[in-house]
């Protein structure tokens, strides 16, 4: 049996390698790319019209608490709280609070900047259940999206005070060019007077807040945002935004229907609910015809006004506003 030197083997080696292909390292970055791709497509799904829709993870958005008594008006931006749902932007989609992927027409964000957005889409006052279907539908045309607009009223990546970010928005806005981005108007108000009582036993120092307040109601707005000059952005509750309304709104999960009497005999009279503190009462009021026909389904959440609370904790006059919808 012919056999090699080991001389002869050693070069029958080398031989052999230097003739491989140069393959390995292909391989390898073909499997990087394969596994790009596939991150990249874990991250989208597509849509009933064929976008891909992208996920993202719940925003960390900036969250209000309720208005205090106790603060110098003079500090504070002041802005009208729209009904609308809110809208972050990341710089190249539109989410919702939840971080549900929205589906608004390529010429509703065309050339919008690549800056991260908070705000509001909004329309109109009263309109939040048109504005509502608008978003959550993915099927449409996009025609309701005409009406709409994104109303930011802050810039959560940026480091920079409240007054510095208002001067941000406003040159975002201004060089976007877009019909679809706009700005919240931010202004200030200045003067503490004492010894002046309005909404339902409220006793405050700031008379132009609640005019300002009363004159937005007046013309079916919700209510008012106090922002702290001075703060920076930051998730969760913050003590440095406030929300400032005349009747104040909570959710509760229905749990049983009550029937209605004299001209209402047949339809619903009235909801027992259940805060999720447990405290459990009825909702009689806000109903329309059509919703006494078809009343919220047991086990769902609704949403209602109410003016202050009782010493037991139970919403004084509660009324029923809308059945919540998860965005």
């Amino acid at each position: 049996m012919f056999q090699l030197t080991t001389t002869q083997n050693m070069l029958l080696i080398i031989l052999l390698l230097l003739a491989l292909p140069n393959s390995y390292g292909q391989q390898a970055e073909n499997s990087s790319s394969t596994i790009l791709k596939t991150t990249t497509q874990t991250e989208h799904k597509t849509n009933a019209i064929g976008n891909k829709k992208p996920v993202q993870a719940k925003p960390k958005l900036q969250l209000a608490r309720n208005y205090r008594k106790d603060i110098k008006i003079a500090h504070y931006w002041v802005s009208e709280k729209l009904d609308g749902v809110r809208g972050y932007w990341n710089g190249q989609n539109l989410f919702t609070r939840s971080g549900n992927a929205l589906s608004p027409p390529h010429w509703f964000t065309k050339d919008w900047p690549d800056t991260v957005m908070d705000g509001e889409l909004w329309s109109a006052r009263g309109e939040f259940e048109q504005i509502s279907a608008c978003v959550r539908t993915t099927t449409s045309d996009g025609k309701c999206w005409k009406k709409l607009k994104l109303m930011i009223f802050d810039l959560p990546q940026q480091t920079v005070n409240f007054t510095e970010r208002i001067t941000l928005m406003k040159e975002l806005v201004m060089i976007t060019h877009s019909p679809y981005l706009k700005m919240i108007e931010q202004q200030k108000l200045d003067d503490n007077i004492s010894l002046y009582k309005l909404l339902n036993n409220v006793v405050d120092d700031n008379i132009s807040l609640y005019k300002l307040l009363n004159n937005v109601v007046d013309d079916n707005g919700e209510g008012l945002m106090l922002h702290l000059e001075s703060a920076h952005y930051q998730s969760g509750r913050s003590k440095n935004i406030l929300k400032l309304k005349i009747h104040q709104d909570a959710e509760a999960k229905v749990i049983a229907h009550m029937p209605g009497k004299g001209k209402y005999k047949g339809l619903l009279g009235a909801i027992k609910v259940q805060t999720p503190e447990g405290i459990v009462f009825k909702i009689g009021s806000g109903f329309s015809d059509k919703e006494r026909q078809q009343p919220p389904k047991i086990g769902s959440l609704i949403t209602y006004k109410y003016i202050g609370k009782t010493q037991r904790g139970v919403p004084r006059f509660a009324s029923f506003l809308r059945i919540k919808k998860q965005h």
